[in-house]
């Protein structure tokens, strides 16, 4: 009897574990501080269980082709030094990572149109995103993270020289031992030609959902229907499951419609369409074996300062779709 009872409560304990396994993220943005205890007792209150910490690099413009990093002149966040302090304090919480190191393209060109016109300024690029990435390689095998994210919406770059991006994979896995995945934007994941080399296919999911001002949840959950097959089919072709590399909605009107636009000029307020294009996400997705789970954009560090109910933007903070997160990052 005493045998059953202890390998009952080991199944129960392997379905809790299988259950918990979802990432339940936030995108924990870069400041020009250190974050303390306070920043982080915000992440836990809403349940997430994954923060992806987010350095960066800048480049000039669509034709440069050197990448500055690491600057005196960054935000304490964007930088390695502030990666790492994110990193411990996070983990002191038990909250995984994943290390996201990003480009900034001055003016915020996107990064997806990076294009060289030679072949010499191809090689360049080439040897300075190594040096960048492999940095931050070094820093997640350091600090043990989780998840390391090789790149983030590069179409260009991956779609002109694929044998570069394997090559650079291969030498990522002998420096960094954990798991490895790519943000890839919501148009581009289809052509991705190295998923099968990584663990997770990564995807900023600002797929278009609804036309509506204010969509409702059934239509917002309907409107994922013609993605779903989609996503599906590459998780099978690759035989990795599907992560929300980033994902979420501005609260504004239309926020369906073209879920990418982060123009700072709109400001019209519209709460409950967030509300209900967020519930219509999770409605559909975690009821999808092939799917991880995903990171929310995005959550900044100074939380009672952040967000509220006049603010048009994407994070969820101190708005109605933060308990909405919350539901379900406790239930999944």
């Amino acid at each position: 009897m005493r045998f059953l009872k202890l390998l009952l409560l080991l199944v129960l304990l392997q379905s809790c574990e299988a259950q918990n396994s979802r990432i339940n993220g936030v995108s924990f943005v870069a400041s020009p501080k250190e974050a303390t205890q306070v920043n982080v007792d915000p992440v836990m209150k809403i349940k997430a269980n994954y923060a992806a910490v987010m350095p960066f690099g800048f480049i000039r413009n669509l034709e440069s082709s050197e990448i500055v990093y690491d600057t005196d002149r960054q935000w304490f966040g964007e930088t390695r030094d502030g990666a790492a302090q994110y990193i411990d304090l996070l983990k002191t919480n038990g909250i995984k990572v994943m290390l996201k190191p990003q480009i900034w393209i001055w003016r915020g060109e996107f990064t997806g149109y990076l294009k060289m016109k030679t072949e010499e300024d191809w090689k360049a690029l080439e040897a300075s995103y190594r040096d960048f990435i492999l940095n931050y390689a070094y820093l997640a095998e350091e600090k043990k993270v989780a998840l390391f994210c090789i790149g983030t919406e590069l179409e260009q770059f991956v779609m002109n020289r694929p044998d570069y991006w394997k090559n650079l994979i291969v030498e990522i896995k002998g420096i960094y031992s954990g798991e490895l995945t790519y943000a890839a934007n919501w148009d581009e994941y289809k052509r991705v030609p190295f998923w099968s080399a990584l663990d997770y296919i990564g995807v900023d999911a600002y797929f278009p959902i609804s036309e509506s001002r204010t969509p409702s949840v059934e239509e917002a959950i309907a409107g994922w229907t013609p993605w779903l097959e989609e996503m599906e089919g590459i998780s099978t072709t690759h035989g990795n499951p599907i992560l929300f590399t980033e994902y979420g909605y501005r609260s504004t009107n239309y926020a369906g419609k073209e879920p990418w636009v982060s123009d700072h000029t709109i400001t019209d307020v519209n709460l409950e369409a967030q509300v209900n294009l967020t519930k219509g996400l999770y409605e559909v997705m975690y009821e999808k074996e092939w799917f991880k789970g995903g990171f929310i954009w995005k959550w900044f560090i100074d939380h009672p300062n952040v967000g509220g109910s006049e603010d048009a933007q994407f994070t969820p903070q101190n708005k109605p779709v933060e308990q909405v997160l919350k539901q379900y990052y406790e239930s999944n």
